[in-house]
This record gives structure tokens, C-alpha cells and sequence, in this order.
């Protein structure tokens, strides 16, 4: 019997951010995904946004599985207005669909300011039919997965079912955890070896940021970052503040694991300007003189297969990790004292920075 899905306790609270990072696979892990596809996934991924009310934060869409970092924000007390639910529609319904719902609300209002009462509850009626699928996890995913998988069937010609099992989702606190795992997803074609840039990557939020435009996509993948980067400062999703220092903070998390001269600095734009290095100071001296301050190693873990961030249940400090051990205390045996583990194997370099829920002891090196 499956356990329940691990959702963040404070999900109907707006007290703090509720981050996501999850991964879906295509069944038989085929490399199922060209450019066609994967453009599709991210239109529909897109679409799905507006609907649930969901963010994505940062995402890659890989040959055969993908990542994302999900914000699910709760839903508003009093809901919302009807406009805004007929804005959330259009992102999938047709206008012949959306103009009958409009027709309904508009009726619904009519009959009842003749009988003068339950006009709270006949409109409830109606947006209930759609809004028990908004600000869910799960119901984001389900959408996503079913919608992609027929667009898929009928292109290739095929039927049945296309991802493997269940999607996993991990609990990611807001601060260091989602910028550490929003890097982790951003860098997921180099560390398939498809490119040295993760700027050069069109299907992935770092990739879209850079080369999406001022407007759409691009604006939208930049305020996503911003998010994940920012969260923990009180900040929205806000691509105004791209250029701020978040493109360059971004852009140095991202590269740190690279080999790179000692003079690299980050332009404006987010791209690296090399510069000649002083005579007489070889790359491996450089290099050991950054990773002094840890950055270096931090960052070449990013460039590895790390288990705890699609396993780990929970990423972030110790006392989060410990918190949400604390509320599913259920969960867990009687021998079982405390919540955070330390990060082991390749992912050691953030050991004490970052903790997990689960001590995953094997496939961690």
C-alpha cells in the first residue's frame, strides 16, 4: 500500500512559500522527447500555470523525464472573483466554453436576485466545478501529465500510459534549498554532457531567461528565478528584479563547477567575459584559491547525480527539515528521535548547509 504523498503542513496558510521539486519519467525511461515535443510540454506546462494558479519556478525538459520547481500557493478565504474565473478558463477552454460559464454565472445571479437570497451559494456551486482543481500539487501534475500524454498518442499513433508510475515531489524550503535545487534542474543538460552553458539550452528556465525576450516566456521564466532566488526576502515573481542581481548571483551558482579562469566576471547580460590570467597563475591555482571559501565544490555537487534532491522527501535547514518530521511524526517508527539528516556522497559539500528527511543510504555516491 502506498504511503501518502509528503505535502507541506502550512500549504492553506499563506505564512511561508510552498516549494516543490518534482520529477516525472517516460515509462521504460525511452528517450521519448525531441524539440517538437518538448516545445508542446512547455506551451501546455504554461497553460496549465494560468489555470491552476501553480508557478513554475524553474524547470528542464530532458529526452525523457523533466524537473520542475513548483510554488503551489494557497487558495484566497474568500476565493475569487468571476472574472478571474473566466480568465483561468480561457487558458484551456475554448471561448464557446467560457462564454457558457459566463452565461451560467450571469443566469445564476439573475434567478436569484428574483428570489432575493442564496446568491453566495449558487455562485459557489459554479466555481466549485472548477476550482477544487487550482493550487494543488497534485491536480497541477494530473492535468499537466494527462493533457501531454494524448497530445503525444495522437501525434506518434500510439495508446496506453506514458510516465512511469507515480510522479515524485520532494518539499523544498524557500532561501538556500530553492536556489540549490532550482541550480540542480537549470544544470541537468550539462551534466548529461548535451552542453557546457546551461545558457545554451533552450528547455529550461536559465535557458529560456537568457534567450526568451523581454515579453512572454522569457519574462516569465526570468520572474520565475527571481522567486526561487528571492522567496525568503519577501519578493514575488517579479522579472524587474532579474537585473537587480539575480541574473549575476544566478550566473555564478551555475558556472561556480565549471573550470574557469580566475578573472571570469559576469556581464550585464549574465553571459561570462574571460579575461587573460596573470602571468605566472596556472587554472589549478585558481582554482583552489575559490574553493576556500567552499563555492567551488558547493557548486561541482550540482554537476552531480544527487539522490537526496529527488528523494530526500525534504530539503532544507535542519530546523525545517525537523519542523515537517515534527507534524508527520506519524510517518515514522517509535525509534525514530529526530527528522534532519546530514547530506552524504556527492552531495557532502552541502552537508550542514542543507538536510534531508530521509537518510537514503544507497545510489548516494
Amino acid at each position: 500500500m502506498r504511503k501518502a504523498r509528503w505535502l507541506a503542513e502550512w500549504r492553506k496558510s499563506a505564512g511561508k512559500p510552498v516549494f516543490y521539486h518534482v520529477i516525472s519519467r517516460v515509462v521504460d525511461r525511452r528517450f521519448a522527447f525531441g524539440p517538437e515535443e518538448k516545445e508542446k510540454f512547455r506551451a501546455l506546462m504554461r497553460l496549465q500555470e494560468k489555470f491552476t494558479g501553480c508557478r513554475v519556478v524553474s524547470y528542464c525538459l530532458m529526452c525523457n523525464h523533466f524537473h520542475l520547481l513548483l510554488e503551489v500557493p494557497p487558495m484566497a478565504n474568500s476565493g475569487f472573483s468571476d472574472q478571474e474565473l473566466l480568465k483561468r478558463l480561457s487558458a484551456l477552454y475554448s471561448e464557446a466554453f467560457v462564454a457558457g460559464v459566463a452565461k451560467e454565472l450571469a443566469d445564476a445571479r439573475t434567478a436569484v436576485y428574483a428570489q432575493d437570497s442564496g446568491l453566495e451559494d449558487a455562485l459557489a456551486t459554479i466555481h466549485k466545478r472548477f476550482t477544487y482543481r487550482m493550487q494543488d500539487l497534485g491536480e497541477f501534475m494530473k492535468g499537466l501529465l494527462q493533457r501531454f500524454t494524448q497530445c503525444f498518442n495522437r501525434a506518434h499513433s500510439r495508446t496506453g500510459r506514458l510516465w512511469e508510475d507515480r510522479f515524485k515531489s520532494v518539499i523544498v524550503e524557500d532561501g538556500v534549498a530553492a536556489k540549490t535545487i532550482s541550480a540542480y534542474i537549470d544544470l541537468n543538460p550539462v551534466r548529461a554532457g548535451m552542453v557546457k552553458d546551461p545558457a545554451d539550452y533552450r528547455w529550461s528556465s536559465y535557458g529560456e531567461a537568457i534567450g526568451g525576450g523581454s515579453k512572454g516566456n522569457g519574462k516569465t521564466a526570468r520572474a520565475g528565478l527571481v522567486r526561487a532566488l528571492r522567496a525568503h526576502q519577501g519578493i514575488g515573481a517579479d522579472a524587474d528584479f532579474w537585473a537587480s542581481g539575480v541574473s549575476r548571483e544566478y550566473r555564478k551558482l551555475l558556472m561556480a563547477g565549471a573550470v574557469a579562469k580566475s578573472s571570469d566576471s559576469v556581464g550585464r547580460d549574465g553571459k561570462m567575459i574571460s579575461k587573460t590570467l596573470r602571468k605566472g597563475v596556472s587554472k589549478a591555482v585558481a582554482e583552489r584559491a575559490r574553493e576556500k571559501d567552499g563555492e567551488v565544490p558547493f557548486a561541482k555537487m550540482l554537476r552531480c547525480r544527487v539522490r537526496y534532491f529527488t528523494d530526500g522527501a525534504v530539503i532544507g535547514s535542519r530546523s525545517f527539515v525537523d519542523e515537517a518530521f515534527v507534524k508527520s511524526r506519524e510517518r515514522f517508527g517509535i525509534n525514530r528521535k529526530s527528522g534532519a539528516r546530514r547530506l552524504k556522497g556527492d552531495a557532502a559539500p552541502a552537508s550542514g548547509v542543507l538536510w534531508s528527511l530521509r537518510d537514503l543510504r544507497r545510489g548516494i555516491a
